[in-house]
Parts: structure tokens; sequence; C-alpha cells
């Protein structure tokens, strides 16, 4: 049978592809295949606080089998697990003692981080117990800071994972919005104040996803997951003010598995 130009060419290119994976593209073939190991990085959103079931071992970081770092390596198997988020870690806490399992064979790195340089605990506490004026304005000043010095910080971050982790490919996770507006609530924050506190989340997934994005990282939008899961809708994955009170304003385990998990597994 006679074969046309472009089978013969084609069938060329597959044959030079194929010697190309001896020697050198062999190696690098092999350095690809070994980066496999997976390293969970950041704050309470993914320790997993709220989720309960804490790893024993793991202490005031609260680090939950049901947590999703935990659910994906469950899952999937990577050839390392290792999982250092920390219940409020900001963004020094992950330079200073999360980078260590980071290494030339970390295939996949997710991290959650930002929230609480923002002051997210203190934005929550004054709006919770303070006025409408006084949760209006500790959001203004937390906004400033997510534009004007969190940015800086989360390059610090990003370029000291991107060095020691050169072959990794990196997921940053977002944060839900807390409310629903609108919703079934009829007592405790105003509508105002959710509407404000709503646009701060959106206000740190933008300053996240840009700083992500420009470090080549893919950013992980758990928005939409949680859409119809907030905190007023009837339905929530995420907590109100609660005890422990550590748990107060983060996913529940259904959070976890419906919100992040997915987000972060269509991201890999």
């Amino acid at each position: 049978m006679k074969l046309s130009r472009r089978a013969v060419v084609s069938a060329a290119l597959l044959l030079s592809s194929a010697l190309s994976l001896t020697g050198a593209g062999a190696a690098h073939a092999a350095g690809e295949a070994a980066a496999t190991g997976y390293v969970a990085l950041g704050d309470s959103y993914s320790s997993g606080v709220g989720a309960g079931s804490y790893d024993s071992g793991s202490g005031d970081c609260k680090r939950s089998t049901k947590a999703y770092p935990s659910l994906w390596a469950a899952a999937n198997s990577p050839s390392s697990f290792a999982f250092t988020a920390c219940s409020g870690a900001r963004t020094g806490d992950v330079i200073a003692g999360q980078l260590g399992p980071l290494n030339s064979s970390t295939g996949i790195v997710s991290i959650s981080v930002g929230g609480n340089d923002a002051g997210f605990a203190d934005v929550m506490t004054t709006c919770v117990l303070q006025s409408e004026s006084a949760c209006l304005n500790a959001v203004a000043e937390a906004r400033a800071y997510m534009t004007g010095t969190l940015p800086g910080k989360l390059d610090q971050v990003y370029s000291a994972i991107s060095s020691r982790a050169p072959a990794a490919e990196v997921v940053v996770l977002g944060y839900p919005r807390l409310y629903k507006l609108n919703g079934s609530c009829i007592a405790g924050l105003s509508e105002k104040e959710r509407a404000a506190l709503n646009g701060a989340s959106d206000e740190l997934n933008g300053v996240t996803a840009k700083r992500a994005a420009d470090h080549g990282f893919t950013f992980g939008d758990v928005v939409p997951n949680f859409t119809g899961h907030e905190i007023c809708s009837g339905d929530s994955w995420l907590h109100s003010v609660t005890f422990p009170i550590i748990n107060s304003y983060h996913p529940t385990a259904a959070g976890q598995s419906g919100g992040y998990l997915p987000a972060f597994d269509s991201a890999v």
C-alpha cells in the first residue's frame, strides 16, 4: 500500500518523538514523573477548622481528616502527602513554618492564605459586637490592606513556593462569600454589614487571583460552589457564630467536601 506524503511525515514525526525520549528526553520525563508529591499549605480554611475530626497530632493547627487536602489525598494517592496548613496562619507563618516538605519531587501544592493578614477575625469580632458603622469602618480598613499591603506579602509566599518546588503545580484557593443576602436570617448583622463582608471576600479573592496568575499559579474559586450554601441560605456550609468559637465563619465538613474539594480537584 502506498502511503501519502502526509502519512509519511506523520510517521516520521511520531518516530522522532519516540526517539527523543531517550537520553536527555527520558531524563526530563523521569523528572516530571518523580514530581508527584502533594503538599497542603495555608490557613484554617485549608487545615479544616470547623469540619471536625482533627488529627490528634496537629494540636492548635486543627488539621482535619475532613478537610479538602486530606480528602483529595485519600482519593488520589499521591506519592507523598505533607499537610502543614495551620489555623491562624498568616503569610509570614507559611514562610517560616510550613514550607519544609517542599522539594523537587513536589508535584502539587495547595494553599489558602491572606484572610488572617487582612484581620478577618478582628473584623468579624467588630461586626458582631459593635455598631454597624464600626463594622463598616473595619471592613473598609481591611479592604485597604488587601489592595495596598497584601499583594507584596502574597508575592513573598508564592516566590518561596516556586523556589523550593520548581516543578510543582500550585493551586491557590480563595474564600467563600459568607452571607446570602435577603436570606433566612432575621437577627444578627444588618444587610448592609453582610453585603460589606461579602464585598470584602470578593476583594480578597480578586487580589489573590491576580497575584496567583502573575506567578503562573492556578486560582481555585470556591464562590460558585458555596452559592446557595452561605449563612442565611437555609442550607449553610459555613458556621455562623457557634461554639467552640474558633469554628465560627469556617466551612463545615460539607463545605470542605462540597465547596473546597471540587474547586481544588478541577484546578489540578
